[in-house]
């Protein structure tokens, strides 16, 4: 039986463990985070799917500890894997692989290496993205491509939307390509790195909204950090507005500035860039609003927004 151990969180990191299970793998240890507690925990839990089938599950601060790399040489296993594990992994323990050490990146590979991908390929007004199975070397998401699957980016999905996506994406692409792993087969692409970039790690905020981007652009920053993530904001005055949600509006602009006003029970926001955004959810000092409540805070005239 193939023997394994697995670096592991969040949804994806549950499904692609699934596969494994499904494929009769035997995972000897998995290994997880500790629950961040400021973070909000909208995903399912690795270590709970480890408990119920029997795995021991471990969580250390740094998994290239030296106890770690016991644990994992001990075991001896064929493989090692990593699904959305958030820490790099050095080379003393990608050489205990037998058989090699893949990692699934959200992305479809060479493009948006390193953190966050999903968000960031919203951001960039990306109509498609996927998950990519790849070797792992010490350089992050640079290993040559086991296999990949794409999937679409609507232009009003949300992250969580599009990250659900590719959670399905990356259970496919581990269960296509994993016979053929196992039995030695596997066919490999190497990366042309010129093709794609590396992105850095996003904070809540990067989440601050330009007014003289576009429309399109601004609406592309909203629906890459709308929640569960922290979302784009703006503060006018002492007073943060959160927004959830947005429409580009078919419209023209009613001024030559950015603004924001109401009109039949609507918010709108010209945009500097171009275009008109429709705000259609919105919070004011952490409560959600509405035009009668933008009114009574900023007055019914427009709202300049420097």
């Amino acid at each position: 039986m193939t023997r394994v151990v697995v670096f592991a969180y969040h949804d994806v990191g549950v499904r692609c463990l699934q596969v494994l299970l499904a494929h009769h793998v035997e995972v000897a240890l998995v290994v997880t985070h500790e629950d961040h507690p400021d973070e909000s925990i909208w995903f399912e839990s690795v270590e709970k799917l480890a408990e119920l089938h029997g795995i021991p599950v471990v969580k250390p601060e740094d998994p290239n500890a030296h106890e770690v790399v016991e644990d994992i040489a001990k075991i001896a296993p064929d493989f090692i894997f990593s699904f959305y594990y958030r820490q790099m992994l050095n080379n003393e323990i990608l050489s205990l692989a037998k058989r090699g050490a893949y990692n699934m990146h959200g992305s479809l590979l060479p493009k948006y290496r390193g953190r966050v991908p999903v968000n960031w390929a919203i951001i960039h007004g990306e109509a498609e993205t996927g998950a990519t199975l790849h070797k792992m070397t010490e350089k992050p998401d640079n290993g040559d491509i086991v296999d990949q699957t794409a999937v679409p980016i609507l232009p009003d999905d949300t992250a969580i939307e599009v990250f659900r996506k590719v959670t399905c994406a990356a259970e496919i692409t581990l269960n296509r390509a994993l016979p053929e792993l196992i039995s030695g087969h596997a066919r490999f692409k190497k990366q042309d790195l010129a093709k794609g970039g590396y992105f850095g790690g996003r904070k809540p905020e990067d989440g601050k909204i330009n007014w003289q981007q576009s429309a399109r652009a601004i609406h592309n920053l909203v629906r890459a950090v709308a929640p569960p993530y922290p979302c784009a904001f703006y503060d006018i005055g002492g007073v943060r507005l959160k927004i959830l949600k947005t429409l580009v509006e078919n419209r023209p602009p009613r001024s030559g500035k950015p603004s924001l006003y109401c009109e039949n029970g609507r918010c709108y926001a010209d945009c500097g860039g171009g275009g008109v955004l429709r705000l259609v959810s919105f919070e004011i000092d952490g409560e959600l609003a509405d035009c009668e409540k933008l009114n009574r805070r900023f007055g019914a005239s427009p709202t300049i927004l420097t």
